[in-house]
């Protein structure tokens, strides 16, 4: 983008600053950054997309009983070089000490032992307590070339979301094959951190993860219920994904890594599962008076089944107490191997002992404790004449059924 763009930067790039604004961001415009002496923001260099200056801050509120030598650490390992890894791999990696914290071994300066202790990065249950900032026209340089990025959300000094804006008449998708995948190639660093990507030229935009092909980039047409006429616009997509609290739980609760042929990809929600699913946790905080029942969640053909299944059980296992079980049930064999595959390839299931082979198999299983049972309803059958017998009294095994 260049400064006389005018279409662009009036009637895109300002009105979404002023809506992340409104919503509770701190911005900041970079353009002219490191042009009178040290950088506002507390950069060193270009080259630097970690805002340490605001990490720091935001480790020692969240962390008050560790000393300084452990927070040196945890900054020392989210910002240390990961540049021998796919991308992928790199943002898996920062993903999870985003989520459980940066785990460090340091010395107790008061009793001169060696400690291990998880620093958290993000207060996840309290969105207030966090530093968000956007900033515009973000210079970065990489190994061998320098790019400024239209808009780029830190929360606690990490760049989690990237936006590319176009003018109104030009096409989405240059922004896609234009910017975001040069960007990648130039300046990878700075998508170890990332979220999730939004682009857009003010009325057409689309979501995606940093590995998502453009077929793949979605529109997220309502901001909060379902039953919301869908509006594709940059506000829409906004006011539904980065308020505060809505950002926090798209990062902590919708975004996988899953293991496929061609390499590692990040997968994150879509609108109608980032609603569906949260629409089923309230459900379950309700469970006594709805007799035991969740609702139908509905979905379309090639709509992401699987990982809406996925994406509720792992907030459940995460958010709301109890010991839950989770009986994955379908009709044919073929389903249930990609449900389970999906899962597995996921990280969500790591023992091979979760399919059941048989009607005994699934008794035996159901009487065990699993976090998850995959089954063909079939299996549930009896002999002629005899009544089912009770499987398990626990009120804490929900069942999904496809």
């Amino acid at each position: 983008m260049t400064p006389t763009d005018y279409g662009e930067d009036a009637l895109v790039e300002q009105p979404a600053i002023a809506l992340f604004a409104e919503l509770g961001w701190d911005t900041y415009h970079g353009l002219h950054e490191f042009d009178s002496g040290p950088s506002p923001l507390g950069r060193e260099t270009r080259a630097e997309v970690v805002l340490t200056q605001r990490l720091r801050p935001a480790l020692e509120r969240l962390n008050p009983d560790l000393p300084p030598a452990a927070l040196d650490v945890a900054i020392e390992t989210l910002t240390r070089d990961r540049g021998a890894m796919s991308l992928a791999r790199a943002n898996a990696e920062v993903y999870a000490m985003l989520r459980d914290g940066v785990r460090v071994t340091f010395t107790d300066p008061e009793t001169g032992e060696q400690r291990v202790e998880a620093v958290r990065v993000i207060a996840w249950e309290d969105p207030d307590a966090n530093d968000y900032l956007l900033v515009s026209q973000f210079w970065v340089t990489g190994e061998f070339y320098t790019r400024r990025a239209d808009l780029v959300g830190f929360v606690n000094g990490l760049p989690l979301l990237f936006l590319e804006l176009k003018a109104s008449h030009r096409q989405l998708k240059d922004a896609f094959d234009d910017n975001l995948t040069d960007y990648k190639d130039t300046i990878p660093h700075l998508f170890w951190y990332n979220a999730f990507i939004l682009l857009s030229n003010g009325s057409a935009t689309k979501m995606g993860s940093i590995t998502a092909l453009w077929g793949h980039f979605f529109e997220w047409k309502k901001i909060a219920d379902e039953e919301e006429p869908g509006v594709v616009s940059l506000e829409t997509a906004v006011r539904g994904t980065c308020r505060p609290d809505r950002f926090l739980d798209l990062v902590e609760n919708f975004s996988v890594f899953r293991e496929d042929k061609g390499g590692l990809i990040k997968l994150v929600a879509m609108n109608h599962q980032y609603l569906g699913v949260n629409n089923a946790i309230r459900a379950l905080h309700d469970i006594e008076s709805r007799q035991g029942r969740l609702g139908v969640f509905w979905h379309t053909q090639g709509s992401g089944k699987c990982v809406s299944m996925l994406f509720f059980s792992r907030k459940v296992l995460r958010k709301v107490p109890g010991a839950w079980t989770f009986v994955v049930v379908t009709d044919r064999q073929d389903l249930d191997d990609q449900i389970y595959k999906t899962f597995a390839r996921c990280g969500a299931v790591t023992e091979k002992d979760a399919q059941a082979t048989s009607s005994a198999h699934l008794r035996r299983l159901l009487g065990e404790d699993h976090r998850y049972v995959f089954t063909l309803i079939h299996k549930f059958r009896t002999e002629p004449g005899t009544r089912h017998p009770v499987l398990s009294t626990r009120s804490d095994i929900i069942v999904m059924t496809d």
